[in-house]
């Protein structure tokens, strides 16, 4: 095979879209060797963050301006496998009470899961982004990303970030706090700072004792900051310093009101929400008694592209993060191990007929893992309080939609099945886990004895619903059969058939 060919091959054609509260971007690259190469890149002020009413739902302007941002990025998408894309949402989507209708039409338009990613989420992936921008770069960093509606703060070395927080201040929410009417003063410029240094205080500490060599600022406001203070030839666009950080400070103060803010290197759609964003730097460069700082050209959409990559591999970050669950609250490991390896035989012997993806196999082998977790708070109910250490916690890698599917395999997996959850039109996308569910549960009741050597020789046929279990007469003993038979009726009151060899 010639190298021309095997390059071809090794070619993957990846996409990723951040849906943020201020911008929506778009980046589609080939990734080879480790490399992205960009084949587009596209980015819009949508400002959903500022389509909040005062009930925190999108008004309809927002959603408009949303769904035709979508419309114009789709065209790009169309030679892009799903499993190569990645489309998320971050604070505007977290805080809005209608942002399921959102995403449903949103995902209707572009044909393609959103997935809302909470914020220490979303500040791994602005590192993971950013420090391959800065691969060459050696040394602890400082990562900051100062978005619409949260900032993240992000501390690291090579591509392990070691501490990750996302706080609740940004230029769009800042905007509509301090400078609703249009007016900046230094009074109002001050409340800013003080509100972002009150937010930085949770951290500071922290933060200082760990340290670094690097601060490293990425997207919108500091790219920004950075393109004006080198255009009216104060600095490097490359770099930020304290003073000119100030002059700036006292420039944007000068204009009176939002309205008259044009700058040199300014964009006109970023004037109205500048101002608060430069408040919110200046409280970072203040808390951390910064000099200077970086711009660096990784960020959100860049990391989600280099996480796709690194996803069902043993790199993947979310496999990390369960084995790290499993840790904390004390998993019986051969139990655990025992259950998941039955669940996944039976995987394997239905997934063709009931047509299972091998992201579900994913899925139902870390739900075996995690099911026992809740034995940790307490042994009466302990599958919802597995259910709700998952869903609630923050898992490296986990969006929340996956955070809220494996929490539910692990609540339904034994007494009665949650039939209200799959019966709610909103949660519509528990029903496709129901199969799943199913193939735990009976791994779980084959090995409720916790026998020490796993059952690995039942086998498991399917005709469309009705599931049947065969069983080698050796296992049939009066316990197996009993909780066979109990399983039956829980999975008759919810109208699906199982049978098995008594």
């Amino acid at each position: 095979m010639s190298g021309k060919s095997t390059a071809k091959e090794a070619t993957r054609r990846l996409a990723a879209i951040d849906l943020g509260s201020n911008s929506f971007h778009l980046l589609v690259a080939n990734y080879q060797d480790g490399r992205l190469q960009v084949v587009a890149k596209m980015g819009e002020k949508v400002q959903l963050a500022a389509g909040l009413d005062d009930d925190d739902n999108f008004t309809p302007d927002a959603m408009a301006r949303a769904l035709a941002c979508l419309e114009r990025f789709a065209p790009f998408l169309e030679d892009v496998a799903d499993d190569d894309m990645r489309i998320v949402g971050t604070n505007a989507l977290r805080a809005a009470n209608n942002a399921d209708d959102l995403i449903r039409r949103a995902q209707s338009s572009i044909g393609h899961a959103i997935e809302i990613i909470g914020g220490r989420e979303e500040a791994r992936l602005i590192y993971l982004g950013t420090a391959h921008a800065l691969a060459e770069v050696h040394g602890r960093r400082l990562i900051v990303d100062i978005g619409g509606g949260s900032t993240e703060l992000i501390i690291g070395e090579d591509f392990e970030p070691q501490a990750l927080e996302s706080l609740h201040m940004g230029c769009v929410a800042y905007t509509g706090r301090f400078f609703a009417d249009g007016n900046i003063t230094e009074k109002r410029f001050r409340r800013a700072e003080m509100a972002a240094l009150s937010e930085i205080a949770n951290i500071q500490r922290q933060y200082r004792r760990l340290g670094w060599q690097d601060p490293i600022g990425s997207s919108g406001t500091i790219k920004a900051a950075a393109a004006v203070i080198a255009a009216n030839g104060d600095g490097d666009a490359s770099v930020i310093e304290r003073d000119a950080l100030r002059k700036l400070r006292k420039r944007l103060i000068a204009f009176g009101q939002l309205d008259k803010v044009a700058m040199n290197g300014l964009k006109e759609d970023r004037a109205r929400v500048f101002p608060a964003g430069v408040a919110i730097l200046c409280a970072v460069f203040e808390a951390f008694d910064l000099e200077r700082m970086r711009y660096s050209d990784g960020a959100l959409r860049e990391g989600v592209l280099f996480d796709l990559v690194g996803r069902d591999t043993p790199e993947d970050s979310r496999r990390h993060s369960v084995e790290s669950m499993m840790t904390r609250y004390s998993v019986d490991i051969a139990q655990a191990d025992n259950v998941a390896r039955c669940a996944l035989i039976a995987f394997d012997q239905l997934q063709k007929a009931w047509r299972l993806s091998d992201e579900q196999r994913l899925f139902l082998y870390w739900a075996a893992q995690l099911h026992e977790i809740g034995l940790a708070i307490s042994h009466s109910q302990f599958h919802r309080h597995g259910a709700y250490l998952i869903e609630h916690s923050d898992l490296t890698g986990f969006s929340r939609p996956e955070q809220q599917s494996l929490a539910f395999l692990v609540r339904a997996h034994r007494r009665k099945f949650p039939q209200k959850e799959s019966e709610t039109p909103d949660n519509a996308k528990y029903c496709d886990d129901w199969r799943l569910v199913r193939l735990l549960r009976l791994a779980v009741c084959l090995h409720h004895s916790r026998p020490e050597r796993g059952v690995d020789d039942a086998r498991f046929r399917a005709e469309g619903e009705s599931l049947h279990v065969e069983l080698p007469p050796a296992r049939r003993h009066p316990l197996m059969i009993n909780d066979l038979e109990q399983e039956a009726v829980y999975q008759r009151a919810v109208g699906l058939t199982l049978t098995f060899d008594a």
